[in-house]
């Protein structure tokens, strides 16, 4: 998925369907911090700064670096341009 797709619902709106599609989770936040980085070096190329909480019974048994690696292949050419730095709380609904 591109931002051009979705340009009024910006791009917390679109990482959070992103994941609602991969996931399915029970509980989703995506929040839009780039606003506290604004100058940083890394946001003046556009990409921004997001923090994601996400539950999903894909996560089950998987490891930290695991869950990270999913969300990330579920962003895909996202992690390039639109999202410069992404924090992520990736959980098990056992784990909560």
């Amino acid at each position: 998925m591109k931002l051009e797709q979705n340009p009024s619902g910006g791009r917390a709106t679109l990482i959070e369907n992103c994941l609602r599609e991969a996931f399915t989770p029970s509980k989703i936040e995506v929040r839009d911090d780039s606003h506290q980085h604004a100058g940083h070096e890394g946001a003046k190329s556009g990409g921004g700064h997001f923090a994601v909480t996400i539950v999903s019974l894909n996560f089950q048994g998987k490891s930290s670096v695991q869950r990270h690696q999913m969300i990330y292949q579920a962003l895909g050419g996202m992690m390039k341009k639109e999202i410069h730095a992404l924090s992520i709380q990736a959980l098990a609904p056992d784990e909560l």
